[in-house]
């Protein structure tokens, strides 16, 4: 004979846990005159037959019509008010879910107006923490008939949407101020994420409590790494690679520590190539005057692209990349591309 639960409650505190099921498997024997416990800080949805039927407060509630009136349709006629129904009851946790942890899986790209390549490249993290605000909505949406849900099952989803958000202010931001400015209004950045992505979370039955921008950095990530990312377009990469081995050629002809270091999304890929091309004519009366020889060899007025990429010091399939976009005039004798001295001279300068 099934077990009619007369008292039914989960006195738990919920710390990770957003929703709890009793039972958890199959459904409960109750009857009007059973009791519901809710404690502080939680709610509990009552359902029957898929329906979410009433939301009960913290105290003790008594099943009756009163307080869950649609029982009396669900249930046809009672034989004394003490037929057994089955229902299940949802428990939510209505506490504060605070220091949830965010952060950039990928650096984010954004205009960095008026520097360099006009391009940032950005990462962050910070905190943020969020609360349930409509029971029967979180329930019905997201729950489903699942026994229990805690905070890591909906995580990764919060995240996703506060990094979307995160993006639209950035770029929004970045129209009118440049990188310097940007990471100087960390606040104002998140309270404008919080505005923006209020919504989102509003539709599945919560409410964003809070989120604060910790840090907001260049990223620290490699030309190599990033194009491998899929971040840098060819002619981005190829621009930042010259510039990287034009500078190693002015300042330390015998080798330098590359582009790893310069490539700092924010303000390396902003200032990387002005920088770079700056040093290269340092010192020189003209910026058109012949570039730095590589080694012991001088650069002839004419060249194949594989000579072309030994003075750049990049491969040659990135100056083929470079001719085929219409970047780095060269002509085409035969299958074969030639260089000349000026042409390259010209493409370099922008």
């Amino acid at each position: 004979m099934a077990r009619i639960f007369d008292v039914v409650e989960y006195p738990s505190e919920m710390v990770d846990e957003i929703v709890h099921r009793f039972p958890e498997t199959g459904v409960a024997d109750l009857r009007l005159g059973s009791q519901v416990i809710v404690r502080e800080s939680q709610a509990a949805v009552f359902f029957r037959d898929g329906r979410a039927l009433d939301v009960l407060g913290p105290g003790r509630h008594t099943i009756t019509t009163a307080n869950v009136p649609l029982l009396t349709n669900l249930l046809g006629k009672l034989f004394g008010d003490r037929t057994p129904f089955t229902a299940e009851i949802y428990y939510v946790s209505m506490r504060e879910f605070s220091d949830r942890k965010w952060g950039t899986p990928q650096p984010i790209i954004v205009r960095n107006k008026g520097v360099g390549l006009g391009i940032a490249l950005l990462q962050g993290f910070g905190t943020y923490s969020f609360q349930v605000n409509d029971p029967q909505q979180f329930v019905t949406q997201i729950v489903g008939q699942l026994g229990g849900f805690r905070t890591a099952d909906i995580e990764n989803r919060l995240r996703t949407m506060l990094l979307s958000r995160l993006q639209d202010v950035l770029g929004e931001t970045t129209s009118e101020n440049n990188v310097l400015d940007l990471i100087g209004l960390t606040d104002e950045l998140s309270a404008a994420v919080r505005a923006k992505a209020q919504d989102d979370f509003l539709a599945i039955g919560l409410i964003l409590k809070s989120f604060y921008i910790g840090n907001l950095k260049p990223s620290d990530k490699s030309a190599k790494e990033l194009r491998d990312m899929g971040m840098l377009d060819m002619q981005t990469y190829t621009q930042l690679q010259a510039a990287d081995a034009m500078r190693d050629a002015a300042q330390n002809p015998s080798g330098g520590a590359g582009l790893t270091a310069g490539i700092g999304a924010g303000l390396g890929v902003g200032n990387v190539l002005a920088n770079s091309l700056a040093g290269m004519t340092q010192g020189q009366q003209s910026q058109t005057q012949p570039l730095p020889a590589a080694g012991a060899a001088a650069m002839p007025d004419v060249m194949t692209p594989s000579e072309a990429a030994g003075f750049l010091k990049v491969s040659e399939e990135d100056v083929l990349a470079a001719i085929s976009a219409g970047d780095l005039k060269a002509r085409k004798i035969g299958s074969a591309y030639r260089l000349t001295k000026e042409a390259l001279q010209e493409y370099l300068n922008g």
